[in-house]
């Protein structure tokens, strides 16, 4: 059996615990070294056998699965806050089921709420946006022209940008392109969760300055929308004047 499981944002505390209990469990871990936190191993049993996916391919990643489902054992796949974001997991999913092998997936915190939590922001603010649109600025993997960053940029909604780092000029210069006015809040999220994040808070039009001055090239979240600034509607959920399916308005 291979469990692919969520490693959770960063602190090694933040992973689920069916996740820490698969870990615990399992004689061999695939872990994304370049990407989870270390402390995370300490949830593995002395005998876990553990390879760090950062330098594997996908065919070697699967060799040491099929090798691991020969010998019995049960293996963990260990992904970095959520596999179903950026995860790769698909591929991962298509080459096992063609070999027969059994796996399941356990979820994981992303570091886009990690880094919500530790900004302790709503993303969704009523009167600001309903709408979170979690992407990536095209680099040495493209992205479709129907999903650029100007295109996504003109709904005006709460943008998170995943891989973003290193490309912080033509980013910047996408996002105002797209309608995102200069004075837009942005906040960028180093490491969130872990014990050396850092958190700067900028404008659109001061992105890249704010990003490269610190030293910022990977790692990173950016945060672009409304929901970063001060000005919102309060929301009429807890609204004494608004009815709903369990409490009735005051009058």
């Amino acid at each position: 059996m291979v469990h692919f499981v969520g490693a959770g944002s960063g602190a090694a505390d933040l992973i689920t615990v069916r996740g820490a209990r698969l870990l615990s469990e399992a004689d061999v871990v695939i872990w994304a070294g370049s990407l989870v936190n270390p402390e995370l191993l300490s949830y593995c049993k002395k005998d876990c056998e553990i390879f760090d996916s950062a330098r594997l391919t996908l065919e070697e990643v699967i060799e040491i699965i099929k090798n691991a489902e020969a010998a019995g054992k049960t293996t963990v796949r260990l992904h970095t806050g959520d596999s179903s974001i950026f995860g790769a997991v698909r591929e991962q999913f298509d080459e096992l089921e063609a070999l027969g092998i059994e796996y399941d997936v356990t979820p994981g915190v992303s570091s886009f709420c990690g880094a919500a939590a530790s900004l302790k922001a709503e993303y969704t603010l009523h009167g600001v946006s309903q709408t979170v649109i979690i992407t990536r600025a095209a680099g040495r993997t493209p992205v479709p022209e129907k999903e650029s960053i100007a295109s996504l940029a003109s709904h005006g909604a709460t943008m998170v940008l995943f891989l973003s780092t290193s490309h912080t000029e033509k980013l910047q210069r996408e996002l105002l392109a797209g309608g995102y006015a200069e004075k837009t809040p942005v906040a960028v999220v180093y490491k969130a969760t872990w014990p050396d994040e850092r958190i700067l808070r900028c404008m659109v039009g001061t992105l890249d300055k704010t990003v490269k001055d610190a030293g910022l090239t990977k790692t990173s979240l950016i945060i672009v929308g409304g929901c970063m600034g001060e000005e919102y509607l309060r929301s009429l959920l807890y609204h004494p004047t608004f009815t709903t399916e369990f409490r009735k308005a005051k009058e």
